[in-house]
């Protein structure tokens, strides 16, 4: 994905989403407002309820959006 399609998707709508990287990991974002890409720079941020960076992304990694957020099975595993 390029970062114009990421931010169409980032301001479609409220719904959480799970970004899906290129290595197979899975990113929730509760809701929109838990992620930032600043103008002109190649990068995503996603945010925890205490407001603290929990990943820092490369938009080029990004293969898909999943909707809805997809949790850990208790063991770690997705």
């Amino acid at each position: 994905m390029n970062s114009n399609q990421i931010r169409e998707r980032w301001h479609e709508s409220t719904n959480p989403f799970t970004l899906r990287l290129s290595d197979g990991t899975r990113v929730p974002v509760p809701h929109p407002d838990f992620m930032w890409m600043p103008p002109r720079v190649a990068q995503l941020f996603v945010y925890d309820k205490n407001g603290k960076v929990t990943r820092r992304i490369d938009p080029l990694h990004v293969v898909a959006f999943e909707e809805g957020v997809h949790k850990p099975k208790q063991n770690g595993k997705h």
